[in-house]
């Protein structure tokens, strides 16, 4: 089996590889490395470009006919960026996406996984969500994923093609074997500021510490990326029995089913970590909502999928990743 991953030189994308290759299955990537990274791509089959390349597109299924589904992993996908910067955003991820499912349609492959989100969600006081709860996204980067769900959607409604959408929640970790993680040296999510905090000896801002939520913080449920991928893995396999003629499109809640506050993701990390991290509160940053987490039996009920991986693990899957990642990436 073939598949092909758009942003597979991504953290989630080239993870989803990873994991791909270990079940017997052939990804295909195309990434146009603005934000994905070349090393990512070594030994696995790579196309440098965008997704609204026509013309690579079809050279990719001239030269790859066994492509069956099709991962669209190929987003920008910084909150904060995407206040500052949201045409940039809405180009990217909703004008570039509708372009590459004409492509697609135009080379007959019509079994799309979509890499959305679950801050497309309400998530005003924290509480628990499952697939069909109101949806309000708070930034430009969550209304473009909302965006591109109900365009798919409405695609797949007009019998054009097949469409998983897969909301992921927060992920953290790394591919356990160290061959790819998250590439940014300072990423924004809270786990790279934390590992950022502890490596210079500075107190971690908590951001934001008013929230409707149990000890004022906001609340994220955090899935080890390895376990994200298995995910993706099940996905494939399963498509054909998933979607069908009468249901041409569904989403499905990639969590752990746990929240987790800043502050209790604080305790975790000093519980992996020997040199206790020191922590100050702080404003909330732009875009943040409280979060939320995942209440539901869908991917266990369609996919036969659960997570298998802690927050501590994630945690500590993290902290080993730094310590390749250096030596793996040249910048």
């Amino acid at each position: 089996m073939t598949v092909l991953i758009a942003g597979g030189a991504g953290y989630i994308g080239s993870t989803v590889a990873s994991a791909c290759l270990d079940q017997g299955i052939t990804p295909v990537i195309l990434d146009s490395l603005v934000r994905g990274r070349r090393e990512f791509t070594d030994g696995r089959i790579f196309y440098e470009g965008d997704i609204s390349d026509g013309a690579l597109v079809d050279r990719i299924f001239s030269e790859h006919p066994a492509i069956t589904t099709v991962v669209h992993c190929a987003a920008l996908i910084v909150v904060a960026e995407s206040v500052e910067d949201p045409i940039g955003y809405y180009e990217a991820n909703v004008t570039k996406s509708l372009s590459f499912l004409g492509h697609l349609r135009r080379n007959g492959c019509d079994r799309l996984i979509f890499s959305s989100s679950a801050s497309i969600y309400q998530a005003d006081d924290g509480s628990p969500v499952n697939e069909d709860s109101p949806l309000r996204p708070q930034s430009p980067y969550a209304r473009a994923k909302a965006v591109c769900e109900e365009m798919f959607a409405d695609i797949a409604a007009a019998r054009q093609m097949r469409v998983l959408s897969l909301r992921y929640f927060n992920p953290i970790g790394a591919d356990p074997k160290m061959r790819t993680g998250l590439q940014l040296k300072r990423p924004s999510h809270a786990l790279g500021k934390m590992i950022q905090a502890h490596q210079e000896g500075t107190a971690f801002p908590v951001t934001g510490t008013n929230y409707p939520t149990r000890d004022g913080t906001g609340i994220r449920d955090y899935v080890h990326v390895w376990d994200l991928a298995a995910a993706h893995v099940a996905a494939v396999g399963r498509f054909d029995s998933l979607l069908t003629e009468s249901e041409p499109s569904t989403a499905i809640n990639l969590g752990t089913g746990s929240g987790t506050t800043v502050r209790e993701l604080c305790a975790a990390f000093n519980q992996v970590v020997d040199t206790p991290l020191a922590t100050v509160d702080a404003e909330p940053r732009p875009g943040d909502v409280a979060g939320g987490y995942t209440k539901s039996d869908r991917a266990q009920r369609l996919l036969e999928w659960a997570p298998q991986l802690s927050l501590e693990e994630g945690i500590r899957s993290s902290l080993d990743w730094i310590l390749v990642r250096d030596a793996m990436l040249k910048d």
